[in-house]
């Protein structure tokens, strides 16, 4: 996965969790995934699943294609 398709995806996650009002540490509890991966996920920093990319798009109810978006 290239780096800008993961600054991306990093960047459409976190305006989404901050448009819902979510710290880091919610978000990670209510997905079941480790805080220290959501940060790594919101700079850009792992390749992320397609797995725990449509729990995301599922969790806030989006497809997965608007966490691709520009």
């Amino acid at each position: 996965m290239s780096q800008e398709i993961r600054n991306r995806i990093a960047n459409n996650i976190k305006s989404l969790r901050t448009e819902k009002k979510l710290k880091r540490e919610e978000l990670s509890l209510l997905l079941g995934f480790d805080n220290s991966y959501i940060s790594k996920l919101e700079r850009g920093s792992v390749n992320i699943t397609i797995d725990r990319l449509s729990r995301i798009a599922e969790y806030f109810a989006v497809d997965v294609s608007v966490l691709l978006k520009k």
